[in-house]
């Protein structure tokens, strides 16, 4: 049964089945991805959340991809309002909860609403937007489409790890690092792996050609 809140995002109904319109779709996913890689670099932490068998697996190996915490087995009820402890590698409240199936995983977003940790999810045409911050309207029981929704999310968060690392090259580049030579040689090899663009180039330069006349 579909939910009337989900309207907007619907292109047409077709034999009683709503029709999500996709350039929602990817508007929305663009809206959420770059949020989501402000967090990655702010070095703050996502949740991921889903236990449905269908997105369990691909949110475990997503998570991981970007270091994440994630909860694929089931929600225990009061895990954020009766924080701390209750989730492995997670040492503070998550700046954010990526949810799968907010109609099924209701309780963690009641949760997170409460603490006024913002929700980004994947909402079904029977699901309720409205107390999610970032709705990606899609399919929720397609393994694929939640796949290619973690994929583009998750890139950007790791552009986003990317750039913490670059801009932490670049103050030590910058001149906070030179009193230890040890440490200027792992800065020079990191140089290689980094962004480029996201580099002032010619601090790096500067600090390589340093590195080697030392």
């Amino acid at each position: 049964k579909w939910n009337p809140a989900m309207a907007p995002y619907i292109f047409m109904e077709r034999n009683g089945i709503h029709i999500i319109d996709l350039h929602k779709t990817v508007a929305k996913v663009d809206e959420a991805a770059e949020a989501l890689k402000q967090i990655a670099k702010s070095g703050k932490k996502v949740l991921f959340v889903a236990t449905k068998k269908q997105a369990k697996q691909v949110v475990a190996e997503k998570a991981q991809s970007v270091n994440m915490p994630y909860v694929i087995e089931r929600w225990p009820g009061g895990m954020l309002t009766n924080f701390p402890g209750s989730i492995a590698d997670l040492t503070r409240l998550p700046s954010a909860l990526f949810v799968i199936d907010v109609m099924k995983e209701n309780i963690a977003v009641r949760e997170a609403n409460r603490l006024g940790i913002p929700v980004f999810g994947i909402v079904d045409t029977n699901s309720d937007p409205s107390n999610v911050d970032f709705v990606i309207p899609a399919n929720d029981d397609a393994t694929k489409s939640i796949e290619v929704i973690l994929d583009a999310c998750c890139a950007a968060m790791i552009e986003g790890l990317e750039e913490r690392k670059a801009e932490k090259i670049d103050m030590e580049a910058a001149g906070e690092a030179p009193a230890n030579k040890g440490k200027k040689k792992s800065v020079k090899a990191r140089l290689d792996k980094s962004d480029e663009e996201a580099i002032n180039a010619a601090k790096a330069a500067a600090f390589i050609k340093e590195d080697e006349e030392a």
